[in-house]
């Protein structure tokens, strides 16, 4: 399902923020690995590319934790330009940065310089759509995947942030979302 290079790193990075997330660890852990399947599936990557994919992945929602906010994207771009300034990578910080800001865009993505930031945008479409949607995958493919990474909750944990973020703010329910 997941590349060796992909799976290595995103489990590396996702391991090492376990408590933060508590118990919704295991249920964001199997949405990254659906996301990165589906990602791989729909765009051929290299190494390289793989590794850009299982870095995005881990960092697309991890503000909804560290920053306790439905308004997660901004504090999700900084972890993860943080993470690519301590390991020498910030030449992928541009793309990384795209891939997170743009993975809740609902029109295309159409920089043909990033073709990562479109898959990756229909990689969570895909995955929290639950298979609804398929952008041509296959959805014997997604079934196979959401087989062996189950839900584990991610959807009643999203659900539950989500109303919790709209009872403080009725008029802002979706902060994440652009056009």
């Amino acid at each position: 399902m997941l590349s060796s290079v992909a799976d290595l790193l995103l489990t590396e990075l996702l391991e090492s923020r376990r408590e933060v997330m508590g118990a919704d660890y295991v249920g964001y852990k199997n949405h990254c690995r659906r996301m990165v399947a589906f990602c791989l599936a729909l765009q051929p990557c290299t190494e390289e590319e793989q590794q850009k994919v299982a870095i995005a992945a881990c960092f697309h929602d991890i503000g909804l934790w560290t920053a306790k906010t439905w308004d997660y994207l901004p504090p999700s771009v900084l972890a993860a330009v943080k993470y690519l300034k301590n390991c020498n990578g910030e030449s992928w910080a541009e793309e990384i940065t795209l891939m997170i800001t743009e993975h809740h865009k609902l029109n295309t993505f159409t920089d043909a310089r990033y073709p990562l930031v479109e898959a990756f945008r229909r990689a969570d479409i895909i995955d929290v759509s639950l298979g609804l949607l398929t952008f041509g995958l296959p959805r014997a493919f997604i079934s196979e995947v959401k087989a062996q990474y189950p839900n584990a909750g991610f959807h009643k944990a999203l659900v539950r942030m989500a109303l919790a973020w709209f009872v403080r703010h009725p008029l802002n329910p979706a902060p994440m979302m652009k056009w």
